[in-house]
């Protein structure tokens, strides 16, 4: 069943975002995750892929881990960053090979050192037009049942100045083909809800699954604003800063994500998508606090 079906079945999911190991040490680390977080029967796990295809193929082999071993829908990452329309039909097809349907197309951030976007001289320029690069390719090999996710930005689209322009590129992507998409990372359950209401009085009816980033330390919750611009909350700062040690750092900072999720799920979220930083203890920790099916 791909995704797209998931959410017509109208039942909150559960998922989770693994990032491709960049050593051996990682790689068992990852292995462990993967065990753990398999036996929460979540509905999908969504793999990253780096820029300029750098994590190509360690991504390529998460993806078949996943469906093999444990039989657990993997949603692919696709970029456009550095990446030629024929080297993105190539990554494309093997996927496709593989038995891969579902998709998440993003546009990318720049590369390190580059500080704006610029496509590679023979690739794409947005994520819509990799949602119809997307739809060509299977396509031409006769697939029809496709699911492609895109991204939304909860956290900018409460600033007027990226507010319609946000909605404008959310439309396109969904005009391109799109069936669904997973937020960036935010902390405010107002932001969602601002977010999915503008997006449906626009035409835009796409399933909006929210992101949730368990924090666990102070140290994390900072690097993860420099990463993502969207400032963490400083009452989950305190009580990270707080802590006494590990284990009440990640029950603090589990805590503050068990209630944004409880909060969406109210709002009538169609799931809960949660990044794991590819360890398993905060992310089982959130999921068993959570009102799901499991």
């Amino acid at each position: 069943m791909t995704i797209r079906e998931l959410l017509r079945a109208h039942a909150p999911t559960l998922s989770y975002e693994l990032f491709p190991p960049r050593s051996p040490a990682a790689d068992e680390t990852l292995t462990q995750t993967m065990r753990m977080l398999a036996a929460t029967e979540p509905d999908f796990i969504s793999i990253t892929y780096g820029a300029s295809g750098s994590t190509r193929s360690t991504s390529r082999t998460v993806v078949q881990r996943l469906a093999a071993t444990h039989t657990i829908p993997p949603l692919a990452h696709l970029t456009c960053v550095d990446q030629s329309r024929a080297e993105l039909t190539t990554v494309i097809e093997e996927y496709l090979a593989e038995g891969v349907r579902d998709f998440l197309a993003l546009r990318g951030d720049p590369p390190k050192g580059q500080t704006d976007w610029r496509p590679h001289p023979d690739g794409l320029l947005y994520a819509s037009e990799l949602v119809i690069l997307l739809r060509e390719v299977a396509a031409a090999h006769g697939i029809d049942d496709l699911s492609i996710g895109v991204t939304a930005f909860p956290a900018q689209h409460v600033m007027p100045q990226w507010r319609q322009q946000g909605l404008d590129v959310l439309r396109a992507k969904q005009d391109a083909g799109a069936d669904f998409a997973i937020t960036q990372v935010f902390y405010d359950a107002a932001q969602y809800t601002a977010l999915v209401g503008d997006a449906q009085r626009e035409g835009i009816d796409l399933p909006i699954i929210p992101e949730v980033m368990p924090l666990v330390s102070a140290t994390r919750a900072h690097r993860a604003a420099q990463l993502t611009g969207v400032e963490t909350p400083e009452a989950l700062i305190a009580d990270l800063e707080a802590a006494e040690d590990d284990a009440a750092a990640r029950a603090a900072g589990v805590a503050h994500a068990a209630e944004l999720s409880r909060d969406l799920l109210d709002a009538g979220a169609p799931g809960i998508h949660v990044i794991t930083f590819n360890k398993h203890e905060a992310a089982m920790d959130l999921v068993s606090q959570l009102p799901l099916r499991r």
